[in-house]
């Protein structure tokens, strides 16, 4: 029997020695190496922590006491520990166990986080409630170094510093790089001052010069001043003390005796304590260690090598985005990009070697984000916002305010629009079309095919105002693309724009009875459905909306009225989203009797799943489309 089977629950750790704790480690880097090799999903990170979470199942008593995973991807080996090893194979599987904590999964998920820099608000909000029922139990909250950058983690940590609750906050950094000699000496001052015989003398010392008439008070404050002097030299942490914390640390977070000892020293104080360990992506395999940045979230691949089991044939949807502000660029000096830590995810990477001057990643910071664009638009720039859609909801105010409201030229390209697959629910983007069509000034648009992503790009760059395109994370159509298989000229129009706020026929169906409006990934789904609505005899005409803001109204009513009937298609919810710009646009012109079917995304979370299982269960697959349209028409229920 493997150790790993011989664990159930985090307390049977416990019975371990330490040979065998290191034989835990080995097994658990095998089992999530082979199963994301299989499932995908993100493997550098989770192969960093195998200690970490060793030790903190170890030094404290979950659920007891409660853990929360700021980076919630990095919470595999989590659940390998508190009693889902037998399900593990079906991570990020249709009806299996989720790629982030998940509170219906387990007791010991005590908070779901898919993004980035909440923990800390959360933890304290669980810190409240304990010490107001009068409870004992440790707040821990695991934070990404990256989460640093956020607004949100400072708030946090300021307001936690200033009420003095007792949280301890596991600062997991997994990038920097410290020389031997500091991070020797960063340890040994750690190890002094975390030593409570120290803390102990160094009050006694200072109560006793306190007492010494005339002198001791200003020998007191020397010693004080001279302490921090010190202590601003030599100890890395002093910002997270000026905020109220106790800072220990670095720590080498692949040591799980030196941290279950720093853990439990941290659980008797009674103020909040930062412990920053030190950690290696991809520890453990070679290829992740090597490339971490493409690790960080894998497709499946071969175990032996690394290289990607099915490479794509096709060039993705943020493929195409990212080698289109590279040709855009050269012709215009004034567009600058922004992304919020995500370069490679965002396709910007090429753009940010060709334009370095003109790159700015602003960290897990998409409020910063988002006005910094409107700052740079207001000199003049045309800056892209380059975000996934899941993250742009954290900057809906300065959209509104900062970039709207001024009616200032900012695109934001919002990736990964609709479903995304296995990530599930936190990553979906299921509400864009909701929370941005409804704000005045702003375009909203999205491409049926990637060719017409690089159109839309084109015309956003003229717009007076603000544009928003989303597009899926999917692979494209295939077509013949400007720069790659259509020459750009080398002066001149380059690449040609989408008509400002029109749409298209894609298919008019003699005697049509149905008119399918479609936006985005959609267009495609209704065009196939035409035909199999054809095939039944139900003529069907097909339009491509391209846009949600401004909507082609004219188009809409002639299709609307030669048909008598309007099915709207998007991937989006169908709460606030197309189908209901496309229900006012109707009643406004005195349409409200008019038949109408709004298909897309259901009002509730979509759980995680591959993109093509996903559209299956909620109905927007080709198939699935035009039998509901049929028995709508039929009179039944769609």
């Amino acid at each position: 029997m493997s150790i790993l089977e011989r664990i159930d629950q985090p307390a049977d750790l416990r019975r371990l020695t330490a040979e065998e704790l290191n034989r835990l480690a080995d097994e658990i880097r095998e089992i999530l190496v082979q199963t994301v090799a299989r499932t995908g999903g993100h493997l550098a990170s989770n192969l960093g922590v195998v200690e970490l979470t060793i030790a903190l199942h170890l030094a404290f008593d979950s659920p007891r006491d409660q853990i929360i995973w700021d980076v919630g991807h990095q919470s595999y080996v989590h659940k390998l520990l508190t009693g889902r090893r037998a399900a593990f194979s079906s991570l990020r599987q249709y009806g299996g166990l989720a790629g982030f904590p998940k509170r219906a999964e387990s007791q010991h998920d005590l908070f779901e986080t898919g993004h980035s820099s909440t923990a800390l608000s959360a933890a304290l909000g669980l810190a409240i409630a304990r010490d107001l029922a009068g409870r004992n139990n440790q707040v821990v909250a695991v934070v990404g170094d990256g989460a640093m950058t956020a607004g949100m983690a400072f708030e946090a940590l300021n307001q936690i510093g200033h009420l003095k609750k007792h949280i301890i906050c596991v600062l997991n950094d997994n990038e920097m790089s410290i020389a031997r000699n500091v991070g020797a000496m960063s340890r040994y001052l750690a190890r002094l001052r975390m030593d409570r015989t120290y803390t102990r003398a160094k009050d006694d010392i200072e109560y006793l010069l306190n007492r010494i008439p005339a002198v001791g008070p200003g020998m007191a404050r020397l010693a004080e001043r001279l302490k921090d002097s010190l202590k601003y030299l030599l100890v890395p942490g002093m910002l997270f003390e000026e905020l109220g914390w106790s800072y220990f640390g670095p720590f080498d977070g692949h040591d799980v005796q030196a941290l279950v000892e720093a853990f439990r020293e941290a659980s008797q104080y009674a103020d909040p304590v930062m412990i920053h360990v030190l950690t290696r992506k991809g520890k453990g395999y070679e290829p992740a260690e090597t490339d971490a940045a493409r690790f960080h979230g894998t497709a499946p691949f071969v175990v032996e090598s690394g290289e990607l089991l099915r490479q794509p044939t096709r060039p993705s949807y943020t493929q195409v985005f990212g080698e289109t502000m590279v040709q855009l660029a050269r012709r215009d000096p004034r567009i600058v990009a922004i992304t919020a830590a995500m370069p490679e995810g965002t396709g910007l990477t090429e753009f940010a070697q060709a334009f370095p001057e003109r790159f700015f990643d602003v960290g897990i910071a998409e409020q910063h984000g988002a006005t910094l664009a409107a700052g740079l638009a207001a000199a003049g720039l045309r800056p892209v916002f380059a975000v996934y859609s899941t993250f742009l909801q954290r900057g809906y105010d300065q959209i509104v305010h900062d970039i709207a409201l001024q009616n200032l030229p900012v695109v934001l390209a919002v990736d990964r629009g609709g479903l995304v697959g296995e990530d599930g629910p936190t990553h979906h983007g299921s509400f864009d079309l909701s929370y941005l069509s409804h704000i005045p000034n702003l375009a909203v648009m999205a491409p049926r095919d990637e060719r017409e992503l690089q159109q839309m790009l084109a015309a956003a760059f003229t717009a007076p105002g603000p544009a928003a395109i989303r597009y899926p994370r999917a692979s494209g159509e295939g077509l013949p693309l400007y720069g790659r298989d259509i020459p750009l000229l080398p002066e001149g129009a380059g690449i040609p724009t989408v008509p400002w706020g029109r749409g298209e026929v894609r298919r008019r169906a003699e005697g049509a009875r149905v008119a399918l409006v479609a936006l985005g990934t959609m267009v495609v789904v209704a065009e196939k459905a035409a035909d199999l609505l054809a095939g039944e005899g139900i003529p069907a005409t097909v339009v491509n909306a391209r846009f949600c803001r401004p909507l082609d109204e004219e188009l809409l009513l002639g299709v609307a009225d030669a048909a008598g009937a309007v099915v709207t298609l998007e991937e989006n919810t169908a709460r606030g989203g197309f189908g209901a710009v496309v229900l006012e646009a109707l009643s406004r012109h005195g349409r409200s009797g008019m038949r109408t079917l709004l298909l897309g995304l259901p009002d509730e979370f979509v759980t995680h799943g591959s993109r093509s299982v996903l559209l299956e269960a909620v109905g927007l697959t080709p198939a699935a489309v035009a039998r509901r349209v049929g028995a709508w028409l039929a009179g039944g229920p769609e």
